[in-house]
């Protein structure tokens, strides 16, 4: 397999920056996911490590071989696209051995490839089906065999699932991981859906117009994320913020909210003006002791816990909390926050400051 690195990748169109300087590397076996909204920058991204976009600034590298003015063609990859992107008059025995067939390999070998790549996936049973008559599922196993089955260097995969419906995207995403650490394959994957990149990436981009705002593992995105727009776009529901001025200290560990004194990991960074006090919903906490009060506006029954928003005289905030807990619209409530779980944000930039708790991880982000 392979280790594909990008460096200052830019990609322009006419007047509009798709892509800003992104630069960050997958390494050899890993499953690394490229998340954002839609026209975060993600896709054309994909599209330049493959070779179907040529960038207009920058280098891709693939097991250290600069190939970004290549076409993909020269660059043993395999590319799965959303729509499946299938041959309609071809059956699956067909579709599936077309690459190998392209670069004249034997028909026996061809055939013990293929039938060794269906069984895999779990499609022997379908290999003389026509692909119409196919359900989404199928068909995506089908177009994941052709990739597989001339054994690229790596696989670049563009929302692979998104055509699927929920029960089979749940299942194919599962299958999909399973089979990724059975070959040890080198896979980038494209997604918009952040709980699909937690459950299956080793290493996240998350992109945001054009922009790599922060690069990393699932669990340290998930607890120091770099801006708050990472914070808000990862998470459901996404971190609370609340807004406050009057800054903090160097070396500080409390910040004032109302009036209220409040623990947060010690500042590597003084700034002073507004500030953004983050904080997860399920590192909330009730506690009538507390003297930072919130007064509750909705609650959300979730079986074995429950959402429950509260107004504050910073903003508006949502708890996880057991479904046990008994809170009732128009409850004043004491809120209590672990301050090891706390994030505080540029108000001006979004960016998240260093902290003693977060420094290593916004180093790499």
């Amino acid at each position: 397999m392979a280790q594909i690195r990008i460096a200052n990748l830019r990609k322009d169109f006419g007047a509009f920056n798709a892509v800003k300087s992104s630069t960050f590397t997958v390494e050899d076996g890993e499953f690394f996911m490229l998340l954002g909204p839609s026209g975060c920058g993600k896709t054309t991204t994909l599209r330049m490590m493959a070779g179907l976009e040529l960038p207009t600034s920058g280098e891709v590298y693939i097991d250290g071989q600069e190939v970004g003015q290549k076409p993909a063609s020269q660059r043993d990859i395999a590319f799965v696209f959303q729509m499946f992107a299938l041959y309609p008059h071809m059956n699956v025995r067909k579709n599936i051995s077309y690459p190998l067939v392209s670069q004249g390999m034997k028909r026996a070998q061809v055939a013990a490839k293929v039938h060794e790549i269906a069984e895999i996936l779990g499609i022997t049973a379908l290999l003389d089906n026509s692909v119409g008559g196919l359900s989404g599922g199928d068909r995506q196993r089908v177009a994941l065999a052709r990739a597989i089955v001339r054994e690229p260097k790596a696989f670049l995969m563009d929302e692979p699932l998104g055509a699927l419906d929920a029960e089979f995207r749940e299942r194919m995403s599962e299958e999909l991981r399973a089979l990724h650490d059975r070959m040890g394959a080198t896979t980038v994957y494209v997604t918009h859906d952040q709980l699909e990149a937690m459950q299956m990436g080793d290493k996240i981009v998350v992109m945001n117009h054009g922009s790599v705002e922060q690069f990393g593992v699932p669990q340290d995105i998930y607890d120091w994320p770099a801006t708050k727009f990472v914070a808000e776009f990862i998470g459901s529901p996404p971190m609370n913020f609340l807004d406050f001025n009057g800054g903090i200290g160097a070396g500080a560990d409390t910040v004032v909210l109302d009036g209220i004194t409040m623990q947060v990991p010690q500042s590597r960074d003084g700034l002073s003006g507004a500030l953004t006090f983050g904080v997860r919903p399920e590192h909330v906490r009730l506690d009538d002791s507390a003297p930072y009060r919130g007064r509750v506006r909705a609650t959300e029954y979730l079986g074995t816990t429950q959402i429950v928003t509260f107004d504050t005289a910073n903003g508006q905030i949502k708890a996880r909390l057991a479904s046990g807990d008994h809170v009732s619209v128009g409850d004043t409530i004491g809120l209590a926050f672990d301050p090891r779980t706390v994030t505080i944000f540029n108000g001006t930039t979004g960016k998240a400051l260093r902290s003693a708790a977060n420094e290593g991880v916004l180093a790499h982000g």
